[in-house]
C-alpha cells in the first residue's frame, strides 16, 4: 500500500517550493517530478501526488479565499509558507477530493499530522481549528463513517447507467417600490448562488422547488416559468458516480425577510440584491445564462 503520508509530504514540499519560488516562471510540474524522484524513489503513488498537487494549484484562488474567511485574523500572506500550504492540501481534500478515497476526517487528520511534522509549535492547533471550522460549515459530511471497516464495492463506470439524482431550484425575484430584487444564498466558497435541493418522493419538479425555497430561505414563491436544465456528474462514497439533474425555474416572491435555514450545510448567508448590483456579485459561471435569461424576461415585461 502506498505511503500516503509520505506522498502528502512530497506534495507539501513541492507546494512550499512553488509558493516560495524566486523564479515564478518555473514549471510546477517539473518541481513535483524532481521531488518524487528525489524523496520518493520507488513510491508507487505518483498519480495521487499529481492529482493532489495540480488540484491545489488549480483551486488555489478559491481555497485561499476560504482560508481568509475561516481565519480572519490571519491574512494569507501572514500565515507561514508551511501552514498555508498544509491548509491548501487539507481544504482541497476536504472540499474537492474523492470522499470515497479520503473521508473528510481523514483529510483533516492527515493535515494535522503534516503540521506536527513540518510546522511550528502551534501549527497543528491552528490547522485543526481552521479545517474543523470549515468542516462544520459544510455540515460535517461522513461524520460517523471514519473508523468503519472498509468494504470493497463495485461502482458502475458507464455514465448511461449512473444513478440519477433530481434537484430543483429557482431564481427568486421580488418587486418593491418599482425595483426588482433577486434572492441569493452564499456558500462557504465565497460565491452567491441559487437555492436548490433534492426532489422528494411524490413531488413533481415545481413542488420540489417551492418546498426547497421555503425550507432554505423561508420564502413563499409562485413559479412563473421554466428557465433551464443542466446535468453534472458527482461522486458519492456509497453510490459511486451520480448523474445530478437540476431544473431551475423563475419564481416570484413577496419582498419579505429572508431567513437562512439553520444548519444548512455549505451555506452561511442569504439576502436580497437589487437588479443593478447583480453584475458585481461573485457567482458561478454556469449561473450566468440563467440569470441573463431571467433578467431579460423581467425587464421585457
Amino acid at each position: 500500500m502506498a505511503n500516503r503520508h509520505l506522498s502528502r509530504s512530497i506534495v507539501l514540499q513541492t507546494l512550499f517550493e512553488w509558493d516560495f519560488a524566486v523564479d515564478k516562471e518555473a514549471n510546477p510540474d517539473d518541481m513535483l517530478v524532481r521531488n518524487i524522484a528525489e524523496f520518493g524513489p520507488g513510491l508507487d503513488d505518483e498519480s495521487f501526488m499529481t492529482l493532489l498537487f495540480s488540484g491545489v494549484i488549480k483551486k488555489k484562488a478559491i481555497i485561499d479565499e476560504i482560508i481568509e474567511k475561516a481565519a480572519p485574523d490571519w491574512p494569507i500572506d501572514k500565515i507561514s509558507f508551511v501552514d498555508r500550504n498544509i491548509l491548501r492540501i487539507g481544504l482541497y481534500e476536504l472540499l474537492f477530493g474523492d470522499r470515497a478515497q479520503v473521508p473528510p476526517k481523514v483529510a483533516i487528520n492527515e493535515s494535522i499530522e503534516l503540521a506536527k511534522s513540518f510546522g511550528g509549535e502551534n501549527s497543528s492547533k491552528f490547522i485543526n481549528g481552521v479545517l474543523g471550522g470549515v468542516y462544520k460549515e459544510i455540515g460535517e459530511p461522513g461524520k460517523d463513517e471514519v473508523g468503519k471497516k472498509k468494504v470493497n464495492k463495485h461502482f458502475e463506470t458507464d455514465p448511461a447507467k449512473f444513478p440519477i439524482e433530481k434537484k430543483a431550484g429557482a431564481i427568486v425575484y421580488a418587486r418593491s417600490e418599482g425595483n426588482i430584487y433577486f434572492a441569493f444564498v452564499h456558500d462557504v466558497f465565497g460565491y452567491w448562488t441559487l437555492s436548490k435541493g433534492g426532489i422528494e418522493e411524490g413531488e413533481d419538479e415545481e413542488q420540489g422547488a417551492i418546498r426547497e425555497i421555503k425550507e432554505e430561505m423561508d420564502l413563499d414563491i409562485e413559479i412563473k416559468e421554466l428557465l433551464g436544465r443542466n446535468e453534472y456528474i458527482a461522486s458519492h462514497p456509497e453510490k459511486g458516480k451520480i448523474r445530478k439533474q437540476v431544473v431551475f425555474f423563475l419564481a416570484e416572491s413577496p419582498y419579505s425577510t429572508i431567513t437562512l435555514e439553520k444548519g444548512t450545510g455549505g451555506l452561511d448567508d442569504a439576502r436580497w440584491f437589487p437588479l443593478e448590483e447583480i453584475a458585481n456579485l461573485k457567482i458561478y459561471e454556469n449561473m450566468v445564462p440563467l440569470l441573463t435569461k431571467a433578467i431579460e424576461i423581467l425587464t421585457k415585461n
